[in-house]
């Protein structure tokens, strides 16, 4: 059974590279994977690091724990450290429950969402794309 997601995606570092390769394995790992534009966002730490963000939906047949740990790998793959986030992908949405719920309010998930072909008015608070 294909699950419903959606995957955030951030960079500080080299971002417009390290976005483009998380956003060419999202393509791999999803089926109909369908992104967001990218927006550029303050570090939340107050640290001078811009990040350049991106959100992904599709489908997937990977279950929750799987999916995350694939995409843990990515980040290690990528050579992320704790102050250089070369890249970070956070599942934010499966089959309709709500994960990292500490990234909900940041403005760019909120401004990013109605982008996304497929939306669940209740739960993100944004209308569906048809």
């Amino acid at each position: 059974m294909a699950h419903q997601v959606i995957i955030a995606l951030g960079s500080n570092n080299r971002q417009n590279a390290h976005i483009q390769w998380a956003s060419q394995r999202m393509a791999l790992l999803l089926e109909q994977a369908s992104f967001s534009k990218v927006m550029w966002t303050k570090d939340v730490k107050g640290s001078d690091h811009l990040y350049m963000n991106r959100l992904v939906a599709g489908y997937t047949e990977l279950a929750v724990d799987d999916i995350e740990q694939l995409l843990k790998s990515y980040e290690a793959e990528s050579h992320r450290t704790p102050d250089l986030i070369t890249i970070d992908l956070d599942l934010m949405l499966y089959d309709g429950k709500r994960y990292h719920l500490r990234d909900w309010p940041r403005p760019y998930i909120s401004l990013l969402i109605p982008e996304l072909p497929f939306t669940e008015e209740p739960l993100i608070g944004a209308t569906k794309r048809k």
